[in-house]
């Protein structure tokens, strides 16, 4: 592959070339992302609180790798690749389940604790050579933060305080600020999966930027009047966005949402915080509850994104509404896939051959792609 590093547009000083369009059409670039991204770095996987019992587990795509993820009989969380150590077969085919007391897999019925540890065979006390711990599934790096499990297939994984924990110091300027939050202790008020047909990249370039906000948001616009401006959230390092002044909550209709989350800072009340954690995760923060976005890469014209809503426990426990804080992102999320699915097509065009160009208000975007090239191996600009 071309790496094509980001530059300075020779039409205009003030505008930035962006990535040619192959890079979203691509299949190689996609596979060489799967194995330079995806598999190498830190992957937010699934909800800790969706594996709330020993047994219970989910299956998630990380790159070309089929990961299982499960809660051990002790109660930790482990993830392990879903292959069978015998003859490749996938152990879980399900997405999501629960078992008793061991894994089983469905062609010839080898067995391993969840721990991963090879248990049982069929004939396997005729082979008492088997070294069941040679023959153990092989295990993937695992942290949790926010309430989430996140993976590494890296045999070395990269540093998560740097790469992960790092990305919400480089936007919010300070490692506690994320902690005023409470995420980890949030209960899930609701789920949204949406598939979108689009590159992942132009997924995350939207998210980062709020230059179209006023011309596709307008809900999002009434309840945070300076994004019509064109300026994102993460154009500041540790400014948050504030409400309007007739502003009552981050809802659809911007009337009363729920109670400050109790260990909020004053200066982060009435305040919007967006996060992207490179390369697949966004958070966002609000006074009264926490939306956070996973992305899983399928195909490079192809992303499925999964968006949590996160509330007060209490909130949940009793029942409340929530439809009206959900609905305005979910309408968001709705607006911007729409900008991305509409825009894959013409990556292929010859008129994006050469890339487009991003405005000064875009210059992180610029930033993102420069970090990208890095990744894949090629020149920084």
């Amino acid at each position: 592959m071309t790496t094509i590093p980001v530059s300075r547009s020779p039409l205009s000083p003030s505008l930035i070339a962006t990535l040619p369009g192959h890079y979203y059409t691509d299949p190689e670039i996609f596979r060489q992302e799967q194995e330079s991204l995806f598999e190498s770095m830190w992957f937010c996987a699934v909800r800790s609180a969706d594996l709330a019992r020993p047994g219970a587990f989910r299956t998630v795509q990380v790159g070309r790798e089929n990961v299982l993820i499960t809660r051990s009989r002790t109660g930790e969380l482990r993830a392990f690749l879903n292959v069978c150590r015998h003859r490749g077969a996938r152990l879980c085919t399900q997405e999501s389940g629960e078992v008793r007391r061991n894994l089983q897999c469905p062609y010839h019925a080898w067995t391993y604790g969840l721990d991963g540890k090879l248990v049982a065979a069929p004939n396997l006390v005729k082979m008492p050579d088997v070294d069941r711990v040679a023959y153990s599934l092989i295990g993937v790096a695992l942290r949790e933060w926010l309430g989430y499990a996140w993976v590494c297939l890296a045999d070395e994984p990269p540093s998560f305080e740097e790469t992960v924990l790092g990305a919400a110091v480089e936007r919010l300027g300070d490692a506690a600020a994320i902690e005023h939050y409470g995420t980890e202790k949030l209960a899930l008020g609701r789920r949204v999966r949406y598939d979108v047909k689009a590159n992942w990249k132009l997924i995350v370039e939207n998210f980062m930027e709020c230059y179209h906000c006023a011309t596709i948001h307008p809900e999002l616009t009434d309840v945070l009047p300076e994004f019509a401006e064109g300026y994102a959230a993460q154009y500041y390092v540790g400014h948050g966005a504030e409400f309007g002044a007739d502003v009552r909550g981050f809802t659809v209709d911007g009337s009363e949402g729920f109670g400050r989350l109790p260990d909020l800072a004053d200066d982060q009340d009435r305040r919007y915080y967006a996060i992207t954690v490179k390369p697949t995760v966004f958070v966002n923060l609000v006074p009264d509850h926490v939306i956070l976005h996973r992305m899983f890469p399928l195909a490079e014209d192809r992303t499925v994104v999964e968006c949590d809503w996160l509330y007060a426990p209490e909130v949940v426990e009793s029942g409340a509404d929530v439809s009206r804080s959900v609905e305005l992102f979910h309408r968001v999320n709705e607006q911007d896939f729409e900008a991305c699915e509409r825009t894959q097509p013409a990556m292929a065009s010859r008129a994006y051959r050469k890339g487009g160009v991003l405005v000064p208000t875009e210059h992180h975007i610029g930033i993102f792609h420069e970090w990208l090239i890095r990744q894949l191996g090629g020149p920084s600009a």
